[in-house]
């Protein structure tokens, strides 16, 4: 698909369109973790990771520590993780097609959102603040790296790859075919 003015043809998704279309989304997702972040402060107040929430946990097993970084599984973080994985690839259910470059973006979204609205759940609870933003008192994140949690630049290297691929500039033969389809 392409975007024509006079004088200009640039392919969406590559070029400083597909770049800009990425930085807004990405921007949306900032905002959409700032509100996420606070109304979690509200559900949890300053006991993190739902420690006081009515709800169930799975403390130890095999599995949490390849998938979830140690860390407890709860009912509240199962249906909140999953409710929100399709908050953000409800656009590819809907818009009647599913190419891989958008169920990408969909994923760096979403760990964009995580890792941004963890942050902030920190950042700006009452009860926490970046002075209290440390290993030895953040105990449910268990492996930290310069001074985050592991989970956070695993995240981050996750989304830089997607983004190179999806970004990636594309070969002339590559555009031709395209063409001719």
């Amino acid at each position: 698909m392409s975007w024509n003015e006079p004088g200009l043809t640039v392919e969406l998704g590559t070029g400083d369109v597909g770049w800009r279309r990425t930085v807004m989304y990405m921007a949306w997702v900032l905002v959409m973790a700032f509100f996420f972040a606070n109304a979690e402060i509200q559900i949890e107040g300053g006991a993190g990771w739902a420690t006081s929430l009515p709800t169930w946990r799975i403390e130890h097993h095999w599995l949490l520590d390849i998938f979830w970084g140690g860390r407890a599984m709860t009912g509240y973080h199962a249906w909140v993780f999953s409710f929100m994985a399709l908050v953000f690839y409800s656009p590819l259910a809907f818009n009647g097609r599913g190419r891989w470059r958008d169920a990408g973006l969909a994923l760096c979204g979403l760990i964009a959102f995580w890792i941004v609205e963890d942050f902030l759940w920190f950042i700006i609870n009452p009860a926490w603040g970046w002075a209290q933003f440390r290993p030895e008192l953040v105990t449910w994140h268990k492996h930290w790296v310069m001074g985050a949690p592991v989970d956070y630049w695993v995240g981050l290297g996750v989304i830089a790859l997607i983004l190179y691929f999806r970004h990636r500039p594309r070969a002339e033969h590559e555009r031709a075919e395209k063409a001719t389809r």
